[in-house]
């Protein structure tokens, strides 16, 4: 863990849709929630309901914000490792990325739990940092042993997919058929009841497993792979030229994962195959637009670097919110302020003002240059 600027140059689109991407769990769904009660309007309710996760098989754009951080991850890989393996530091990469994932895995943990123990039966150990943290570790691990040759990172790709789907049909829990895709009845479920100590999530699953961790790692690979598509330099590629491909690239994945979710429904709880390749042609198309808009023409550059100060510290915020109350200090700095308004309005002035905290927070640590980097 480090506390000082990042080294590498980084592209403010993709920190900006990071932050874009976080916005909605730090303060953005409560604002938009508020705001509904205040007007009353009718299309405010339907976009809310927009904004909650699918219970079981399909997909809503709320499901959207944890594969695309991964995606983002992975997006970020070439950048931040390419210079170590093109200087021959093979073995510092790997250390760097493998307690990277680790200790993504031991916050994640800490987030979920708390620092106090409660013995092992009432930890919950899958987590969404040990997700990302595992995933993106496969996939980093991978691209830094096949950086010389990029083709071989769709192998593994193709390998991770049908791979989980050919198990996934094949597995299933005791009493239940071949390829059962319940809750219960699912094989990724059952290894996760057999071999993931302590509590599940939902009790017989958690949608944090172990075995679904594996095609997460898909999603990681295709952000890498577009990574590598936008480090070519301007004068191989132009940056126009660029976000087209990005925009073919999620055309693609979108078509192929409308398919595959016939007889392998897109579901985010199983982290399906089908699910990988819907949100990894969402996150390209939202990572075309963000590039194209804030890097290459600037017209969301000001936009941009507001939603850039939440990506930078995206860790630090994520964690934060376990363990600070942000809507306490709201309610001590704008509490007055609100108390004057309608009641209808006092809500939406103090969700806004617990998200102007925790936005003026990461402001005044990207400011002094501190990144809770892991």
């Amino acid at each position: 863990m480090e506390t000082s600027a990042p080294k590498a140059p980084r592209l403010l689109s993709l920190d900006a849709l990071r932050g874009f991407d976080l916005f909605w769990i730090v303060g953005g769904h409560a604002i938009f929630l508020a705001l509904h009660v205040l007007t009353g309007w009718e299309w405010l309710g339907w976009a809310n309901g927009l904004l909650k996760h699918v219970e079981w098989h399909g997909f809503l754009p709320y499901d959207l914000i944890f594969p695309l951080f991964l995606f983002l991850a992975g997006v970020s890989t070439p950048f931040s490792l390419s210079s170590r393996l093109e200087a021959g530091a093979r073995r510092e990469a790997c250390r760097k990325v493998v307690l990277r994932g680790l200790l993504l895995v031991l916050l994640g943990i800490i987030y979920n739990n708390g620092l106090q123990w409660k013995g092992l039966e009432a930890t919950r150990f899958g987590s969404v940092l040990g997700r990302i943290g595992l995933a993106g570790m496969f996939a980093q691990l991978i691209y830094i042993f096949n950086h010389h040759r990029p083709r071989r990172l769709w192998y593994w790709l193709a390998g991770v997919l049908a791979g989980y789907f050919v198990v996934m049909k094949v597995g299933h829990a005791p009493g239940f058929a071949a390829g059962d895709l319940s809750m219960q009845g699912n094989f990724a479920s059952y290894v996760d009841r057999l071999l993931l100590p302590g509590r599940l999530h939902k009790g017989v699953h958690d949608p944090e497993g172990l075995l679904a961790t594996v095609p997460a790692i898909g999603n990681a690979l295709l952000g890498v792979l577009a990574g590598l598509w936008l480090r070519r330099s301007a004068e191989e590629i132009s940056g126009d030229r660029k976000a087209r491909g990005l925009v073919l690239a999620g055309l693609g994945a979108l078509a192929v994962g409308a398919v595959w979710d016939v007889s392998f429904p897109i579901n985010k709880n199983l982290w399906t195959s089908s699910f990988v390749l819907w949100t990894s042609g969402w996150s390209a198309l939202l990572l075309a637009f963000s590039y194209w808009t804030v890097d290459v023409r600037g017209w969301l550059r000001r936009p941009g670097e507001f939603f850039a100060v939440i990506g930078a510290n995206s860790v630090f915020i994520y964690m934060a919110g376990g363990f600070i109350s942000f809507s306490f200090t709201a309610q001590a700095i704008f509490g007055g302020v609100a108390r004057g308004l309608p009641v209808p309005a006092q809500g939406l002035a103090l969700a806004v003002g617990a998200f102007a905290v925790k936005w003026a927070l990461l402001w005044l640590m990207k400011r002094k240059q501190v990144f809770l980097r892991v």
